[in-house]
């Protein structure tokens, strides 16, 4: 008889000599988008987030792990499937995430712009401009403006304390990385949350997006940017985001072309310029860089800490060849 130690090993060589194309895995079937939405949208809010790991899922998806028995699967999975972008749960692919944010529930979607998530009459908006604007900066970066939700509740800073109704859920898809004070941030999106409520939202993953050559935000900077305060990104953030950062093509870093830093100098001067002559006003950059596993590090020790009533629900790997991770963030009584 084969020993669990055995299957393991034999899993983990497997993994390491296929083919990059098999990570991808094969939504068909009883999991299909369409058979898991009818799965999901008649339960209730957090039902509807799926468990990181199902292994039924992940034996289905992936072929070459079919022999696998669940715990086989599991070890697996958390030894070198996460790493290789294998995914055991369908809500870690956008798609999928977004068809489980659709329901009846009261909800807020921040920033936006022309490309809401949310659906329907229950939700309301949050930008930093109000519609007729946005409509305008749209049509000046060659985007259709026609998915340009009304606006609900506006702050040119991004500040939620304008926001004074209650909501069951708030959505977000690459904001909570531009937010110069993230615990303030968390405390603002707990304020208005009803209790069992949910932050759901889509986070870029710095290893596969222009943040590569920019380490992961620590726990540190995180609270000593509360301590201090911004209203506005620092400079720190302007250089990194200006004169660090790379290309945007995930498929390209999964594959472990990053692209070089190339006229680091020139950018950096001009990061400075650009700050100094901004005098004080918002300029729009990354001020975090995250993994799905640090920033679930980050939230459960802020929480522990008492600097946040929120806790990681849901935290999804991200998808082989994809630069987001979804994540679902609960507030409990």
């Amino acid at each position: 008889m084969t020993s669990l130690a055995e299957k393991i090993a034999g899993a983990l060589r497997l993994g390491r000599r296929r083919a990059p194309a098999s990570r991808r895995p094969q939504t068909t079937g009883s999991w299909s988008r369409e058979a898991v939405l009818q799965r999901v949208a008649p339960l209730s809010l957090r039902d509807r987030f799926l468990p990181e790991f199902d292994p039924a899922y992940y034996r289905a998806l992936y072929p070459d792990l079919a022999e696998l028995d669940d715990e086989a699967l599991e070890d697996h999975y958390r030894n070198a499937g996460r790493a290789e972008g294998r995914v055991a749960s369908p809500l870690a692919s956008r798609g999928y995430f977004v068809d489980a944010l659709q329901g009846r529930e009261r909800s807020l979607e921040l920033g936006a712009f022309h490309r809401p998530l949310m659906q329907g009459t229950h939700t309301k908006h949050f930008d930093v401009l109000p519609r007729a604007q946005l409509v305008e900066r749209a049509k000046a970066i060659g985007e259709k403006p026609d998915g340009i939700p009304e606006i609900d509740f506006v702050s040119p800073s991004g500040d939620l304390s304008v926001v004074d109704e209650q909501f069951d859920m708030i959505v977000s898809s690459h904001v909570i990385e531009h937010q110069p004070n993230l615990v303030a941030h968390l405390a603002h999106v707990e304020r208005i949350l009803d209790e069992g409520g949910v932050y759901a939202m889509i986070v870029p993953d710095c290893r596969f997006c222009f943040d590569h050559f920019i380490p992961p935000s620590t726990l540190g900077q995180v609270i000593e940017a509360h301590r201090q305060n911004p209203k506005v990104h620092t400079l720190r953030s302007v250089i990194e985001m200006r004169a660090l950062t790379t290309h945007n093509d995930a498929a390209r870093h999964w594959k472990g072309d990053h692209g070089t830093l190339d006229h680091t100098v020139a950018r950096t001067r001009n990061a400075i310029r650009e700050w100094d002559q901004s005098k004080g006003s918002y300029i729009d950059v990354h001020a975090w860089r995250f993994t799905p596993e640090s920033f679930a590090q980050i939230i459960t020790t802020l929480n522990g800490l008492g600097m946040t009533g929120l806790t990681p629900y849901r935290v999804y790997p991200t998808p082989y060849l994809v630069s987001e991770f979804c994540a679902v963030l609960g507030k409990d009584g």
